[in-house]
């Protein structure tokens, strides 16, 4: 596929970090279930996962129905703790230098669209990506690339000159099976995972020199990065 460059974005744990929040919210409802669940649990096989393959995973004993709204009650619990939410270091910077250049960027996440709208409007973002594309409105969600695919032909990108950040094993493996250089951002998963997972690189944040050069030499965007 040829055509533009373009920086796709996860969101939770990407562009803010939200995982305590939808830690606490799984792990209540599950609670309610009888399913316990720890945090190396979450980070291992929930984390970045669309909620029917979590809800097959976790809920076997629930029908599909019952199971998808576990998931959905969930997702309004993790809703109601969203107070004021921070973006992460650079990517503030990082938005303006593409909007300058004229690069399209774009949301890929499998959150409900309720809560990418909510999780937006909090950071000060509505209206600032050219697409949101939503795992949970698709026939697959991550960790299959078919998001990510469908954010490059919604976009009119390429591939071959884009960068996906994630922060999530499933969201890597979604990206880098779209054809991706895809970097692991945050702390969400262990840096060895995510280059396992396939990462081009592992970075802190939106600040770190290394992600932005790759930025740079994949999309040809000025970001002054230090040789």
């Amino acid at each position: 596929m040829s055509g533009r460059p373009s920086l796709l974005f996860d969101l939770d744990g990407t562009l803010t970090e939200t995982d305590h929040l939808h830690f606490a919210a799984t792990e209540e409802t599950f609670a309610e279930q009888g399913v316990a669940i720890d945090w190396e649990i979450y980070a291992a096989r929930i984390l970045g996962g669309a909620n029917a393959n979590i809800a097959a995973e976790f809920l076997p004993h629930l029908p599909r129905d019952e199971g998808l709204a576990v998931m959905a009650d969930k997702e309004a619990r993790f809703r109601r703790r969203v107070g004021e939410l921070t973006r992460a270091a650079g990517l503030t910077e990082l938005l303006a230098a593409a909007e300058a250049e004229g690069l399209a960027c774009a949301v890929v996440s499998n959150a409900p669209r309720a809560n990418a709208e909510l999780m937006l409007s909090a950071l000060g973002l509505s209206g600032r990506f050219a697409a949101i594309v939503l795992g949970d409105e698709l026939p697959r969600g991550k960790p299959d690339p078919l998001p990510y695919r469908a954010a490059l032909e919604t976009l009119g990108a390429d591939a071959a000159r884009s960068v996906a950040f994630e922060d999530s094993l499933s969201g890597i493996r979604a990206a880098v099976g779209a054809g991706l250089a895809t970097v692991g951002v945050g702390q969400s998963a262990a840096p060895d995972a995510m280059r396992a997972s396939g990462a081009r690189l592992v970075a802190r944040d939106f600040t770190d020199a290394a992600l932005l050069r790759l930025v740079s030499a994949r999309t040809g965007l000025s970001l002054g990065a230090e040789a």
